[in-house]
């Protein structure tokens, strides 16, 4: 009989990046551009932002997409996997910034780009190391940076087209803006946060008469151009057409009426300035008020805030709250908390300003956008209501230029008299402040450049035509296009309102169809105690740090606990549970390959034990790729860990073991046993191969990659369901079989027994015949 080893341990640490290089080496998840048979299955994965360490929710979110890519490869698939990173924003400035100690207006536009180029190449490799050690399936080889030539011609190239279509235009319109990054900002880029206030009335005078008004932001009352109330507000009916004065500033605004105010807000009269928010911008475009604007780009009070010039606007509401107590024209203050729009890279409260700006068309076409998301496949299916709440909700259009030094050049010029001069298409990638257009017949030594770069999310919203080398210029995939659109879109859930919705703009103006077939959602990573991580708060849990202490498949793993779409609070005790079954995985594996070692196939028939795993096998493979299917991994991982944990490790080998190591005395029934292992440990194995993919690379290949003659478990076969292998009498009498030996265990517990005390008698009644069981029960009961 075969003896059986200690079986060595499994070292992570070791065999992790083994696997890692081998896979590498091999190509084994390179796209093959030359295979036209197979079909595609091309991913349009998020490129991260290059300003620092992969965080547990980068983790977290790209564990789920691999999970589902490696799936759809074993399915036979060639999968085109890229990786980009995206360093073409704020983050990736200041990180330059900050490790070069330079800054970036000491630099002309192009050199502070190629030196940024540089900076990045220099931290690339380190930062794309983390997603490398977790295991990540992408083609390395097959990556992207979001500010290089090509990106930037890509980016170019998307402008002019959709300028060509009338759907870009430039605008000289109040936009939302940000003082502390001195930028225009989208309003997909504000964050709603409580903040306290005061809502303080103030009193304005009309001949005489006293008129209240409340507001949080008293700093603007230089800024106001009117007061308004609702048009059936019978307070205030006889003030229609009449004037008031503002207090401090001691000059007159017209009093105007309008549906849309609020009878029952404060005192249901409005102060209209230019501008505080959307109300002020609405109204002041409807009644054609004044302009008169009150603060500087970088948030200070400018000349028209008189003696108050030069605050910060702060500074300026403390100082105006004082001078209005003093003048007795502050009559009340209540302290509130109210929702403010704050910019999310930094949260600064935005401000609004008058600016001209580069705009692509949205408002025109908000029910073509809504009506896109019917062509993708959500899951999860609800993260489409989020999406389509956004388009209803919008207000604005799509302000694309931003006042930064470093991103994507406009390819645009104008001439002294202010006409706009675009490049032609084969003159891209092009900085118009070095470069001149070509194709200009005028004087092209008089244009005058545009300045502005683009906002980043105006280059990662073309992600998918930079993977399919839309430009053509040999830096993506070869005749890419023919594979949009894409098949999938992997994303968290706070980027649906800009880079889905963005992307899927972009894919419905370039070329009259969505970007992807699927897009999957995933949720975010919380503290142990459901709290948002942050460093602010001291809760941030470093990925690098579980992978060291435990390994990448544990921490794949534990990702693997949740359903798409929802967060996951991070506990250790978790990713314990993943190194135990890794270890489980391993020693089952190794006793299981020990009883294989002489196994030559089995074509007779098999014992009904055996029968009775292989057909529980084959309902969780049905059921585990039908989850699979629909994003669902964490229900395959349920699946697969249970039938391994309880059905294969605890009842089946326990019930097999004395067939499996008398080799003389049974030789067929040991045969049945051994062809049921190697088919069950083969499928458990790539069942759970996209979710751990080292442990079962390490153990498929120590047998079954000679087997079936494949270099890797992860381009092997899914396993099939086949309704064949359903045999419902053998489940019956398997079930019946595992309760009697349950019962056994029991009783030498209760006796405190050992378990391998023999029984002088076992006396099972069941309404089944057993006898096709009896030598597995009673070698399993010691009776």
């Amino acid at each position: 009989p075969a003896s059986k080893p200690k079986p060595p341990r499994y070292d992570p640490k070791v065999a992790e990046p083994k696997w890692q290089k081998y896979w590498a080496e091999n190509k084994i998840f390179a796209f093959d551009e030359s295979d036209k048979d197979r079909e595609v299955y091309s991913v349009d994965t998020p490129p991260p932002t290059v300003s620092g360490d992969m965080h547990l929710g980068h983790a977290f979110s790209y564990a789920h997409e691999d999970f589902v890519v490696r799936f759809h490869r074993m399915l036979g698939k060639n999968v085109f996997y890229p990786f980009g990173t995206d360093d073409n924003g704020l983050a990736t400035d200041k990180l330059v910034e900050k490790t070069k100690k330079v800054r970036s207006k000491d630099f002309t536009r192009d050199e502070y780009r190629k030196f940024a180029l540089e900076t990045v190449k220099e931290i690339k490799a380190e930062f794309i190391k983390d997603w490398v050690v977790l295991g990540m399936s992408c083609d390395f080889n097959t990556t992207y940076s979001t500010i290089d030539t090509h990106c930037q011609k890509t980016g170019q190239k998307s402008f002019l087209d959709l300028y060509k279509k009338g759907l870009i235009s430039r605008q000289e319109t109040p936009i939302s803006w940000c003082p502390q990054c001195q930028t225009a900002i989208a309003q997909a880029e504000f964050e709603n946060i409580e903040m306290t206030s005061h809502f303080n009335d103030i009193v304005f005078t009309c001949g005489g008469k006293e008129l209240v008004i409340a507001t949080t932001r008293p700093e603007l009352l230089s800024a106001c151009v009117a007061l308004c109330c609702h048009p059936d507000d019978k307070r205030y009916t006889k003030l229609k057409g009449k004037f008031a004065k503002v207090p401090l500033f001691d000059y007159e605004v017209p009093i105007i009426t309008d549906e849309t105010v609020a009878l029952d807000k404060g005192t249901g009269l409005m102060m209209v300035c230019t501008f505080g928010d959307k109300e002020d911008i609405e109204k002041w475009h409807k009644y054609d008020l004044p302009l008169k604007i009150t603060i500087t780009d970088d948030g200070r009070m400018n000349e028209q805030a008189q003696k108050y010039e030069g605050l910060k606007m702060t500074e300026a509401r403390k100082q105006i709250i004082a001078d209005l107590k003093e003048s007795g024209a502050l009559i009340r203050q209540e302290k509130i908390t109210h929702p403010v729009n704050v910019h999310e890279r930094c949260n600064t409260e935005v401000e609004f300003l008058k600016k001209t700006q580069w705009y692509i068309k949205i408002l025109d076409n908000k029910q073509k956008l809504l009506k896109a998301a019917d062509d993708i496949s959500w899951y999860p299916k609800h993260m489409k209501v989020r999406y389509e709440h956004w388009v209803e909700n919008l207000n604005w259009d799509w302000c694309i230029s931003r006042q930064r030094f470093y991103g994507v050049p406009f390819p645009v010029w104008y001439t002294p008299d202010g006409k706009i001069v675009v490049a032609e298409e084969d003159e891209l990638p092009i900085d118009p402040l070095v470069d001149k257009p070509k194709s200009y017949k005028g004087d092209a030594s008089k244009l005058i450049p545009e300045t502005d770069v683009m906002d980043t999310w105006n280059i990662s919203s073309v992600s998918p035509q930079i993977a399919l080398d839309w430009v053509n210029d040999g830096q993506g995939v070869k005749n890419g296009m023919e594979h949009f659109p894409m098949s999938l879109r992997p994303q968290a859930h706070d980027i649906i309102r800009t880079w889905a919705f963005y992307t899927i703009t972009k894919g419905i103006y370039h070329h009259g169809v969505v970007p992807w077939k699927n897009i999957m959602i995933s949720g975010h990573v919380l503290d142990p105690k459901g709290q948002k991580m942050s460093k602010s708060k001291g809760n941030v849990i470093a990925p690098q740090e579980v992978m060291d202490k435990y390994s990448a498949d544990a921490l794949r793993f534990w990702a693997a606990g949740v359903k798409l779409g929802d967060d996951l609070p991070y506990m250790e005790k978790d990713v314990l549970t993943g190194q135990k079954t890794i270890t489980k995985l391993f020693n089952a594996s190794r006793f299981s390959l020990m009883h294989l070692e002489d196994f030559t196939g089995y074509a007779g028939t098999l014992e009904v034990i055996d029968r009775w795993l292989i057909s529980k096998l084959h309902r969780v493979i049905k059921e585990a790729t039908d989850a699979f299917e629909q994003y669902e991994y964490s229900k395959t991982r349920l699946l697969v860990d249970k039938f391994f944990w309880q059905t294969y490790c605890d009842q089946y080998l326990e019930l097999a073991k004395s067939r499996l190591y008398n080799t003389e005395e049974f030789p067929e029934a040991r045969a049945s046993g051994q062809f049921a292992l190697h088919t069950a440990l083969g499928a458990i194995l790539k069942m759970l191969a996209p979710i751990m993919p080292h442990i079962t690379e390490e153990i498929y290949q120590q047998y079954h990659a000679k087997q079936e003659k494949k270099v890797s478990i992860h381009i092997s076969d899914w396993p099939k369901f086949d309704e064949t292998m359903i045999d419902e009498k053998a489940e019956a009498i398997g079930d019946e079989v595992v309760r009697a030996v349950e019962a056994v265990r029991k009783f030498k517990s209760d006796k405190q027994l050992s378990l391998r005390t023999p029984l002088k008698k076992l006396v099972v009644t069941s309404e089944l015949d057993l006898s096709s069981a009896e030598s597995d029960l009673i070698s399993v009961s010691k009776a």
